[in-house]
C-alpha cells in the first residue's frame, strides 16, 4: 500500500511521548507520507522537531489555524508569516487557513482577513493552501473573489455536490480532503464522492481527531488512514491499492512531494 496522509498532527501533545512510535507505525501500515500543517505560533517548533527526524516520511505546511485567531492576531499572525518568510523552501503549503464559525463567531472579521492575508502570501510564494472551513464557506468564498484560481485543498470536506461546484467555480479546481467523517453512519459526503472524482480526491486522518470507523473514539493517528482508504474504495467500486496509488499521486502533483 502506497499511502499519503495530506493532514495529519502527529506533532502535538497528544501523542507524547510516542511520537517516533506513531510515525512508524503509520509507515509500516503503508502511511509512506505524511503532511503536517501548522495550528499556532506554539506548534511550530513541535512540528519542525518532528519533522527532522522523519525527513523522508514528513512533510511541513505553513500557517496560522483559524482558531487561533483572537484578541492577539495581529501578534500572532506577524509571528507566523516571519517564521513562514525565514524558510519558505521548507514548507509545501500554506496552510492550515481558513474560517471556523463553528464555535464562535466573534472574530469572523479578522479570520477572513488574515486569511486574504495568508492567500496572497501563497499566491505570491506559487505554493497550495490547505483550508479549513467550518460552518463559513459563504464568507470563505467571499475572500476566494479576490483570489480565484488558485490551488489547494479544502480539508475535512463534509459539503454537499452544490458546494463542490461552488467551490470550483470561485476558488479554483481544488482537491478534497476526506478523512473518517465518511465512515461516520449519517455522514452524507460519501454519496458526494463520485461527483468530486478520485482524481481530486486527498485522503487525511486529522490526527489526532476524527478516527474512522472501526477504531471511531480512539485518538486518531496516521496508521488509521488504511480503514478510511478501504471504505472509500468501496464506496468508488476500486481497489485499495488503486485507490492509494491515485490519491497519493494527486498529493505528489498538488505539493510537489
Amino acid at each position: 500500500m502506497n499511502l499519503t496522509d495530506t493532514h495529519t498532527h502527529l506533532y502535538l501533545e497528544e501523542f507524547d511521548p510516542a511520537q517516533e512510535e506513531v510515525v512508524n507505525r503509520a509507515v509500516e501500515s503503508g502511511v509512506k507520507r505524511m503532511i503536517f500543517p501548522n495550528v499556532g505560533i506554539d506548534t511550530v517548533g513541535r512540528m519542525k522537531k518532528l519533522n527532522n527526524r522523519f525527513p523522508d516520511n514528513t512533510f511541513m505546511a505553513m500557517g496560522l489555524h483559524p482558531t487561533e485567531i483572537n484578541e492577539s492576531a495581529e501578534e500572532t499572525y506577524a509571528a507566523i508569516e516571519e517564521e513562514f518568510l525565514s524558510g519558505v523552501d521548507k514548507w509545501v503549503a500554506v496552510g492550515e487557513i481558513g474560517m471556523d464559525l463553528y464555535w464562535d463567531k466573534t472574530f469572523a472579521s479578522a479570520q477572513m482577513d488574515i486569511l486574504d492575508r495568508q492567500l496572497s502570501l501563497a499566491g505570491k510564494y506559487d505554493l497550495p493552501v490547505i483550508i479549513h472551513c467550518r460552518e463559513a464557506l459563504d464568507p470563505t468564498l467571499e475572500v476566494f473573489e479576490s483570489h480565484r484560481g488558485m490551488k489547494g485543498v479544502f480539508h475535512s470536506f463534509g459539503g454537499s455536490a452544490a458546494d463542490v461546484e461552488r467551490i470550483r467555480n470561485i476558488a479554483g479546481d481544488f482537491y478534497f480532503g476526506i478523512n473518517g467523517i465518511v465512515t461516520f453512519k449519517n455522514c452524507e459526503v460519501k454519496s458526494v464522492l463520485p461527483h468530486i472524482t478520485p482524481q481530486r480526491i486527498l485522503l487525511e486522518t486529522d490526527a489526532p481527531y476524527l478516527a474512522p470507523v472501526p477504531v471511531r473514539g480512539k485518538r486518531n493517528e496516521s496508521s488509521y488512514l488504511i480503514h478510511t482508504a478501504r471504505f472509500v474504495a468501496d464506496i468508488l467500486g476500486m481497489k485499495e491499492d488503486a485507490l492509494a496509488d491515485i490519491t497519493s499521486a494527486n498529493a505528489t502533483n498538488l505539493f510537489k512531494l
